[in-house]
């Protein structure tokens, strides 16, 4: 067989190729992928322009050696530019993502988001249901504050011009990212996409929060988030994985102002941990609300996750200002919003 003849008909190698051969080419040979090549790597996946081998050994060999800053800000730059044509500025004040789920204690950060947005804050959640059946993710929760989903960026830009909060699904913004967090129970492992998602801010609001489950995605959160050029950004590590802060547990708060990083310690707000709930009734985020239930533990997750988006959003200047403003808030809340 002619060798020469053999190289000139063979198939010419897949654009997608040099991503993972970058990644995958062993223990010496690999190297992450520059914020340019995840960009570019990450706009191919969205444009379906990858075939589903390629995306599942990418997602595999992303998964782990994880991501580094500048991966992931190719990547949200990537998926930004898919969704860029919606007209989304100047409506929400603070991203607030929520994509893990709550499995020991109910989503009180959705109090806190509500609090916020009671006392002018618009406030945008962004998240998806995983495959877990055993936790509570927010979208489920709303009814049971009798509130509903947005189902388009449409209409979700019209609920924060009513009530200031909006939910809205990643499948509703960026089809392609919800689809493969899907591949979670086929791949057995959570992808860089479960990482990502959290830095979209879809609404480009000023200020962001994000909560984290593994501490040494903290800093890397944060890194990225200077490399958006995001001006205002949080991450915390979260009860669960939420944007939540435990009140049992001092918190590590890493953000970035303007450029500049900064790292700060909440203390705990309770000398002894509170023994987690035996079961998780959704109908006790509204009981709580109400105040026909009293849950100290509830009240300070509420009051203390709203604490750090306060300083976060420069509405106080201490940790202890920010507490006391967020403890009024909860004092003057109007009680019957979710009456029955």
């Amino acid at each position: 067989m002619n060798f020469s003849h053999h190289l000139q008909t063979s198939e010419p190698e897949h654009p997608f190729a040099e991503t993972i051969r970058i990644l995958g080419k062993g223990k010496h040979g690999s190297r992450p992928l520059t914020q340019e090549e995840a960009y570019r790597a990450m706009r191919m996946i969205i444009a379906d322009a990858v075939l589903p081998i390629q995306l599942g050994a990418f997602l595999m060999l992303m998964r782990v050696k994880e991501e580094t800053p500048e991966e992931l800000a190719g990547f949200v730059q990537a998926a930004r530019e898919s969704f860029a044509a919606f007209d989304t500025a100047n409506l929400a004040d603070l991203d607030w993502s929520t994509y893990a789920g709550k499995r020991r204690h109910l989503p009180w950060y959705l109090l806190s988001a509500l609090l916020l947005a009671e006392n002018g804050v618009r406030v945008f959640m962004h998240g998806a249901k995983g495959p877990s059946a055993g936790r509570l993710y927010t979208e489920d929760m709303l009814g049971f504050l009798g509130l509903s989903a947005a189902t388009s960026i449409a209409e979700a830009k019209q609920q924060l011009q009513e009530r200031s909060f909006s939910y809205l699904s990643l499948e509703h913004f960026c089809p392609k990212l919800h689809e493969i967090i899907e591949l979670r129970p086929i791949l057995g492992l959570r992808s860089p996409v479960h990482t990502l998602v959290r830095l979209l801010n879809p609404f480009n609001a000023d200020y962001s929060i994000q909560g984290i489950f593994h501490p040494g995605y903290r800093p890397v959160h944060q890194h990225a988030a200077q490399l958006l050029k995001q001006p205002h950004a949080a991450v915390l590590k979260g009860e669960g994985g939420e944007t939540e802060r435990n009140p049992d547990m001092n918190c590590l708060v890493q953000s970035v102002h303007n450029g500049e990083l900064f790292d700060e310690d909440w203390p705990a707000l309770f000398a002894k941990r509170h023994v987690k709930p035996e079961a998780l009734d959704p109908k006790q985020l509204a009981k709580v609300w109400r105040g026909e239930t009293i849950d100290e533990f509830a009240e300070a997750s509420v009051i203390g996750t709203a604490a750090v988006a306060l300083k976060l959003l420069g509405k106080a200047d201490s940790q202890a200002t920010a507490q006391q403003l967020a403890s009024d808030y909860w004092r003057q809340r109007k009680r019957d919003k979710f009456s029955q």
